[in-house]
């Protein structure tokens, strides 16, 4: 199978389909048990209607093409007969591949050296599978890697070299640079302001946090929302079976090699088929901490809704925030960190320590909803 099948559009496929689908649904739902025999799919048992939930991005990188991110995975997994996983996958790859998204794939702000590296992993809920690489280089689409590790390996996570050398021997493209010329524009302006090696002096941390990529945030050069980067997409198809795709060219100027949460099960992602999925964007390290995806999918095991799950992991992460570096002035996290969150039944949550927007596309299309702030006010 041609793992570029996945960017290549297909089969335009009209709205008409998914819209049928429901009907039939609500039909099944409203006729007696007796009349629906053999002819009700499984989603007329499960009352499951299909939802993908992906963070804000997801609504709004299209790469030239006609459908977000979002739609883009509905309409594949609802009308194209794509399996959920192969769907989300297809929605993440129109962020990797358009180079106005500069926090995924090509284009994406690179590491302190001026490379782009790139994170991703992927979880199949029905099939229990998982794939994932790190600091993979001269691929645009890591989400596609990831999904080959999952497929044709023993592993979870293949990293570095190893990462691209496993691609290479899989067909993938390597290509020596994936700066754009924006991209490469904002690192020689980030060079210009601050120490290339951009290790924290122990005596000077406070000041370190406030550095110059904030400041560029606070210039308008660089998106806040996406200076950690980032996009996670989540999807439960009519039949009930879940999967989850993170993908991130990480933290803006990060050091060579630094590896956040994107790619790390439990962290960047989590999908049990028998619950649900969660997955997450921000600071990656206040993730990594508290392995917060996989703790918002067991709240949910334990009858917690989505939107609960993922307060209670805010309010982890807030608890072991202790570094004043880490901290503003209300002695609140000064960080962004958001989860997007679905459960077996389509209930849905985004859920974020400041106010923020996240995506969903549901039969009625897709939209970008405010999440549900753990705090009032902004971060700094």
């Amino acid at each position: 199978m041609k793992r570029r099948e996945f960017v290549q559009w297909g089969v335009a496929i009209g709205a008409a389909a998914s819209k049928t689908l429901f009907a039939s649904f609500d039909a099944a739902q409203d006729a007696p048990s007796g009349s629906r025999g053999a002819q009700a799919p499984a989603v007329r048992t499960r009352g499951v209607r299909p939802i993908v939930v992906a963070a804000a991005n997801g609504n709004r990188y299209r790469n030239g093409g006609p459908q977000t991110g979002v739609e883009r995975a509905f309409t594949l997994m609802t009308s194209g007969g794509k399996d959920v996983l192969d769907a989300v996958i297809a929605g993440v790859n129109l962020c990797e591949l358009d180079p106005e998204d500069t926090s995924v794939g090509y284009g994406g702000l690179p590491n302190a050296d001026g490379i782009v590296q790139l994170d991703s992993c992927c979880m199949h809920g029905p099939r229990k599978r998982a794939g994932g690489v790190a600091a993979l280089e001269g691929v645009r689409t890591p989400s596609l890697v990831a999904r080959a590790v999952m497929d044709t390996t023993d592993h979870h996570l293949l990293v570095g070299k190893g990462a691209q050398d496993f691609a290479r021997s899989m067909g993938f493209k390597i290509e020596d640079d994936l700066n754009t010329e924006r991209s490469r524009a904002l690192w020689l302006e980030w060079k210009r302001r601050i120490d290339p090696e951009h290790y924290l002096d122990p005596k000077k941390r406070a000041e370190a946090w406030d550095n110059a990529g904030r400041q560029m945030a606070r210039e308008g050069l660089i998106d806040p929302d996406h200076y950690w980067g980032t996009i996670n997409c989540n999807a439960v198809n009519a039949s009930g079976d879940i999967c989850g795709v993170t993908t991130t060219s990480g933290l803006a100027w990060k050091i060579p090699g630094r590896v956040g949460d994107s790619p790390i099960l439990g962290a960047g992602l989590y999908v049990d088929n028998e619950v649900g999925a969660a997955g997450s964007t921000g600071r990656g390290e206040a993730n990594l901490y508290n392995l917060c995806s996989f703790l918002i999918v067991e709240e949910m095991r334990r009858g917690a809704s989505p939107k609960d799950a993922g307060m209670t992991a805010l309010r982890r992460v807030a608890k072991a925030t202790t570094e004043k570096r880490l901290l503003n002035s209300r002695n609140q996290p000064n960080f962004s960190l958001n989860f997007y969150i679905l459960n077996g039944r389509g209930e849905y949550a985004g859920v974020s320590m400041y106010a923020a927007k996240y995506a969903i596309c549901t039969d009625n299309g897709p939209q970008t909803l405010d999440t549900e702030p753990l705090y009032a006010g902004a971060a700094g």
